[in-house]
């Protein structure tokens, strides 16, 4: 299964992430098919940044969105909010 997670970058204490779409079976920080997006939590407030085109394309497929990808997409307005 496809799907859309964050990756881990940054030095150590200092998180950065980029968001991805990449098999449900590869290693965290491993392989991807596409950067879609970035994710800055020590900013205030925090950014988030997506490619909305390619973002909707990759949801329209199938590619299904972690937990914490799901609320950034919501959060920036591309998915709704759960409940």
């Amino acid at each position: 299964m496809v799907r859309m997670r964050l990756r881990r970058m940054g030095a150590k204490k200092k998180p950065f992430y980029r968001i991805v779409v990449a098999d449900q079976r590869r290693a965290r920080d491993g392989r991807f098919i596409e950067n879609v997006g970035t994710y800055d939590p020590l900013t205030e407030p925090a950014t988030i940044k997506f490619n909305e085109e390619r973002a909707k394309y990759w949801l329209g497929v199938g590619a299904q969105p972690s937990d914490r990808v799901a609320i950034l997409l919501a959060k920036s307005g591309l998915v709704p909010k759960k409940d």
